[in-house]
C-alpha cells in the first residue's frame, strides 16, 4: 500500500472544518497531518469529528509554522482576509505544496485556479493554487451555465440558505431566537457571490441573498432573460447535455426545496419553466427560463468541492472519497 497524501488544514474548527475533518478520514489516499485551531489547541481532533482515528490534536500553529510541516495539501479553511499570511509563508517555505483556499480572498485572481469542477476541470488537474468557490455562487453559476450564450441581459437570483453560512462567529445570521420563524435578507447589492458569478460566468449576475432558521442547506431560484424563446423539455435538454457526465448533478421536472440540499454531496437542478415579460406580449413569450438550484452549502458549497478539487491537484480519481448525491 502507497504512502497516503498528507493534509494540513488551517481554520478546523469551524462547520466548514469539520465536515473537511470527516471527508479526509473517509478519503483511501489522505492522512490528516495537522490541525490548526487557536481555541482548541490542544484538544482531540476526534472530540468535534469521531471519524478522526489517527490520535491528531488541535495545533496553533503560525503560518510559519504550518509551512514548515510535512504536507502534500494545505486546506485554508479561514474566514475572508484571514488566509494571506499562511498563503505567504507556504509561497515562501514550500511553494510546490498545494494551497486550497475556502475565503474569497483569491477568487478573483486569475493565477489561481477557480475550483468549480463542472464548469472549470481542465484548469484542476495538476493545479498548486486553487480558489474554492462561494455555495451560493457554485449554486448560482451551475444554475445558469448551460444558459449563458442564450442570455439577453442580467439573470436575476433569489436565494436562501440555512445559517452554517455565516461561520460560527456570533451575529445576526446566526442568531437562532432572531432567526426562529423568519428570513433575513441581506447584502442586497454587490454580494460577493454576485461578482463572483458574474466574474467566472462572463454574464451579469443580480443576487439577493437571504437566510432562514435551518442550520445548512441552499437553494437559489434563477430568472433568465433569453434572446430567443424556449420551450420546457428544450430547456431541460439544454441541462441535460450540459451535465450528461456529472455525477455530483442531478436533475429533476418538478422544483427542489431547500431541504433537498441538506446533507447533499452535490447540486439537485429542477423546476424548468418558461414564460413571457408578465405583459401578454406573445413575441416575448418563451423567452423567461426559470431554473432552481439546491446544494448543501457545507458540502458542495465548501468542503465536498474542496475534495473534488484536491483530488485533481493530486492526480487522484476526482470522486475518489466522496458520496453520490443525496448521501451524506
Amino acid at each position: 500500500m502507497s504512502e497516503p497524501f498528507l493534509i494540513g488544514l488551517v481554520g478546523a474548527r469551524g462547520h466548514t472544518g469539520r465536515e473537511l475533518i470527516r471527508l479526509i478520514a473517509a478519503h483511501p489516499d489522505l492522512m490528516l497531518a495537522y490541525a490548526v485551531s487557536r481555541e482548541w489547541a490542544g484538544r482531540p481532533v476526534a472530540e468535534i469529528a469521531p471519524e478522526e482515528r489517527d490520535g491528531c490534536i488541535f495545533e496553533a500553529l503560525g503560518p510559519d509554522e504550518a509551512a514548515k510541516r510535512r504536507a502534500d495539501v494545505v486546506i485554508l479553511a479561514l474566514p475572508d482576509g484571514a488566509g494571506a499570511p499562511y498563503v505567504e509563508a507556504i509561497d515562501r517555505h514550500a511553494p510546490r505544496r498545494v494551497i486550497v483556499d475556502l475565503s474569497a480572498d483569491r477568487r478573483f485572481d486569475g493565477a489561481w485556479a477557480y475550483g468549480l469542477p463542472e464548469l472549470n476541470r481542465a484548469a484542476l488537474n495538476g493545479a498548486r493554487r486553487i480558489a474554492n468557490p462561494g455555495c451560493y455562487a457554485t449554486a448560482m453559476q451551475l444554475a445558469l451555465a448551460p444558459l449563458v450564450e442564450r442570455l439577453e441581459g442580467p439573470a436575476s437570483v433569489f436565494g436562501v440558505s440555512g445559517y452554517s453560512g455565516a461561520g460560527t462567529k456570533p451575529g445576526p445570521r446566526n442568531d437562532v431566537e432572531r432567526l426562529k420563524d423568519n428570513l433575513m435578507p441581506y447584502a442586497l447589492a454587490g454580494h460577493t457571490h454576485e461578482r463572483e458569478a458574474s466574474r467566472h460566468l462572463g454574464a451579469p449576475v443580480r443576487f439577493s441573498p437571504h437566510v432562514h432558521p435551518a442550520f445548512s442547506g441552499l437553494i437559489v431560484t434563477v430568472h433568465a432573460p433569453l434572446r430567443a424563446p424556449i420551450d420546457k423539455p428544450d430547456l431541460m435538454r439544454l441541462f441535460e447535455k450540459k451535465y450528461a457526465n456529472e455525477p455530483l448533478i442531478a436533475l429533476r421536472n418538478a422544483p427542489p426545496e431547500l431541504k433537498d440540499g441538506t446533507g447533499r454531496s452535490g447540486v439537485l437542478i429542477g423546476g424548468f419553466d418558461v414564460g413571457g415579460d408578465g405583459l401578454g406580449n406573445e413575441q416575448r413569450q418563451g423567452r423567461w427560463a426559470v431554473v432552481c438550484a439546491a446544494e448543501d452549502n457545507l458540502l458542495k458549497g465548501a468542503a465536498v468541492q474542496a475534495m473534488q478539487n484536491v483530488n485533481l491537484a493530486l492526480g487522484l480519481d476526482e470522486m475518489t472519497g466522496l458520496s453520490v448525491p443525496g448521501s451524506h
